[in-house]
């Protein structure tokens, strides 16, 4: 059985602090993508670009943080969910394996918040797998239409007998979401207690692997203060058999 590691990270747009307190973390993310030495990296709030901050931080990169933070040798893709007044953000994908293709689905509950799915094919060991990013809404109701979506997405774009990985933020405060995914098929490590958010002090696990068709092997946080600076969000990440 071959082995598949995957990783999921919401960066907080590379940016920690409030005020004339804020710090410019993306290059400290570079280092922490890098450690994860995992075959897909999922990410959520990645800025493709934003006016402000690139004025205000002189080493702001000239690269979108999809690419910047891309280790040598992987692909890149990002798509958009949010547009603001000076930029956007959206979910990434970054993968050691080479990318067949990728699609965006916009799940906005309500106007007050953006959000979408990222689906991106992958060609694993001469098989497809399928990945989706997703961060979804602050409100549990909203979050529970979302994943009505994403059902139907994954019925449209994605064949039954291939492997399905979909990881993010689901913001799933009290893990109401277990049942819904596993009605879709999708399952993950629910017998281990894997707290990501708030960073500094992790109580919540908002930040989920949910799988089909592949063996979940075992899965961890890194916890230490170099993380508590980076995001406020641990990543998460996990081993499969594929």
């Amino acid at each position: 059985m071959s082995t598949l590691r995957v990783a999921t990270y919401n960066i907080h747009k590379g940016v920690q602090g409030l005020g004339p307190t804020r710090r410019l973390e993306i290059h400290n993310l570079v280092h922490a993508v890098e450690q994860f030495d995992a075959d897909i990296v999922c990410l959520q709030e990645v800025r493709s670009h934003h006016r402000k901050l690139e004025r205000h931080f002189p080493r702001w990169p000239e690269l979108g943080q999809a690419d910047f933070l891309s280790p040598e040798g992987y692909e890149a893709v990002y798509m958009t969910n949010a547009y603001t007044r000076h930029g956007e953000h959206g979910n990434a994908l970054l993968s050691r394996w080479p990318v067949l293709g990728s699609g965006h689905a916009d799940v906005s509950d309500h106007r007050f918040e953006q959000r979408g799915l990222l689906h991106v094919q992958l060609l694993v060991e001469e098989q497809v797998v399928h990945v989706v990013v997703v961060h979804l809404g602050l409100i549990h109701a909203s979050r529970e239409r979302q994943v009505m979506r994403l059902g139907a997405f994954i019925d449209r774009e994605v064949p039954e007998h291939e492997p399905l990985i979909v990881a993010g933020d689901f913001n799933d405060w009290g893990a109401q979401l277990l049942r819904p995914m596993a009605e879709l098929g999708l399952h993950t490590f629910d017998s281990l207690r894997l707290p990501t958010f708030p960073a500094r002090l992790p109580l919540l696990h908002l930040d989920r692997i949910f799988v089909r068709g592949l063996t979940p092997l075992g899965a961890h946080v890194p916890h230490g203060r170099v993380w508590t600076r980076m995001s406020d969000h641990l990543p998460l990440i996990a081993e499969f058999g594929l």
